[in-house]
């Protein structure tokens, strides 16, 4: 590790800020691709709320068998990568790649349960679901019924 680093992640430590992540991912790793939609699901009305912040961490931890460090470690590096984008399509196009039309469908329902996850849909997140979901080939009856499902598992119906 570069003294730099090593600088920057002991004042961030004592800031009580976020560490950088440590693992590098490749651009075509699916678990960031997945975390940096759902990063950019949660932050597209503008605010990030606690709760969704919660429900991403236990979502990736979960969905991709990772403890504490390495969900913080992909956390970041989604953030990063999400405001680095300038479109969604380096991320889902790694998908498409990478999974079948089964893994696709799940990836909208983690998104699903992301904009759930502070009790309210706004415009904003039901539009970046329907360009994702387009986007990755998940047809609009598919997004539809995924997103029902999931407010139905929430009692938000």
């Amino acid at each position: 590790m570069s003294i730099f680093k090593s600088i920057s992640r002991f004042i961030d430590d004592l800031a009580g800020g976020e560490e950088t992540a440590q693992q590098d991912y490749a651009p075509d790793d699916e678990r960031l691709a997945a975390a940096a939609l759902a990063f950019h699901v949660i932050a597209v009305d503008g605010i990030v709320e606690e709760s969704e912040k919660a429900r991403l961490r236990e979502t990736l931890a979960a969905r991709f068998d990772l403890d504490a460090a390495q969900t913080s470690d992909l956390v970041e590096a989604a953030r990063q990568r999400s405001l680095e984008s300038v479109d969604l399509y380096a991320f889902t196009s790694v998908l498409n790649r990478k999974l079948d039309n089964e893994g696709r469908a799940r990836i909208v329902e983690m998104l699903w349960e992301m904009v759930y996850a502070d009790g309210t849909v706004h415009e904003f997140e039901d539009n970046a679901l329907w360009r994702i979901a387009e986007l990755l080939n998940v047809p609009s009856r598919e997004r539809i019924r995924l997103r029902k499902m999931v407010e139905r598992d929430r009692g938000e119906d």
